[in-house]
C-alpha cells in the first residue's frame, strides 16, 4: 500500500477501533470496486459496494471471506465486468 494511502486507511480503522485491513483484505476491497465500476459502467457504483462490504464484514466472523462473496455476488450481477 501506498505511504498516505496506508497512513489514511490505517488511522481510520483506529478510529473506528477496527483491526487494520490485510493486504488481502484490500485487494478483495479493491477487487469488487472494480466488478462494481466495471460491470456496471457506472464508477460510483464501486464507493457504495465499497460500503456496504464494509457492513458486512463488520458483523464479525470472516472478512475476507464476506468481502470476497460479495464480490463474486457482484460479479453474477453484473456480469460485464472484467473479473
Amino acid at each position: 500500500m501506498t505511504d498516505a494511502r496506508s497512513s489514511l486507511i490505517d488511522a481510520l480503522a483506529e478510529d473506528i477501533g477496527a483491526s487494520p485491513l490485510t493486504p488481502a483484505e484490500i485487494e478483495s476491497v479493491l477487487a469488487l470496486a472494480a466488478v462494481a465500476a466495471h460491470g456496471t459502467g457506472d464508477r460510483t457504483s464501486a464507493p457504495l459496494a465499497a460500503f456496504l462490504a464494509g457492513i458486512s464484514a463488520a458483523g464479525g466472523g470472516d472478512r475476507l471471506a464476506a468481502l470476497d462473496g460479495l464480490r463474486r455476488r457482484a460479479a453474477a450481477v453484473a456480469p460485464a465486468s472484467d473479473s
